[in-house]
């Protein structure tokens, strides 16, 4: 894994995110990320190091869980070196493995809707803040797995659903995909 923010986003374009369960694996392609560097006033290490972010400052690799509006779950990847917080929002992914698990999750049957957009993504795997800290980089019940086929053409955009620097170019998607987030007008 590259130990640069912005190159991790687009690293991170075509790998797996594996959800081991005890009824097997749910999880899929990832399509589309978002990053949020080193002095990113959008990002939350931003204010520094608070028990809530303490996943953001670990070991490049890990998972920073977090709940936003008090609904939904995100989940990003430090990634950088211990101590500096900076990381990469997972926004969607392709659903491949366990469609079934995360359409009961989900409750909608359309596999497009499953895990497109960051919060669709959590509820369907079942990631909350009991993930927070995972090592992402092994086998366990959250992790990144090398993808099976190249991702296509990645493409950049500003982020979404920002205020602060929101015209930064720091999101990467699979351009076509159907399974990307946002806006169409974003996602050509």
């Amino acid at each position: 894994m590259p130990v640069d923010t912005v190159q991790l986003a687009r690293f991170l374009i075509g790998k797996m995110i594996v959800r081991g369960l005890a009824q097997g694996e749910a999880g899929g392609r990832i399509v589309e990320t978002e990053a949020y560097d080193i002095g990113d006033p959008a990002g939350h290490a931003y204010r520094g190091l608070t028990q809530r972010n303490r996943a953001l400052f670990g070991e490049r690799g890990h998972a920073y869980v977090y709940l936003i509006y008090g609904v939904s779950f995100m989940l990003n990847v430090s990634s950088e070196t211990a101590g500096v917080g900076a990381g990469v929002l997972i926004r969607a992914i392709e659903p491949t493995l366990g469609v079934e698990f995360m359409r009961q999750n989900r409750g909608v049957e359309r596999l497009r809707d499953l895990a497109r957009g960051p919060g669709r993504l959590c509820a369907a795997l079942a990631i909350d803040r009991r993930l927070d800290g995972a090592d992402l980089c092994q086998e366990g019940p959250l992790w990144i797995g090398i993808g099976d086929q190249l991702p296509g053409e990645i493409r950049e955009s500003k982020r979404i659903g920002i205020t602060r620097a929101a015209d930064s170019l720091l999101r990467f998607y699979v351009r076509g995909s159907v399974f990307v987030s946002g806006p169409r007008r974003l996602n050509i």
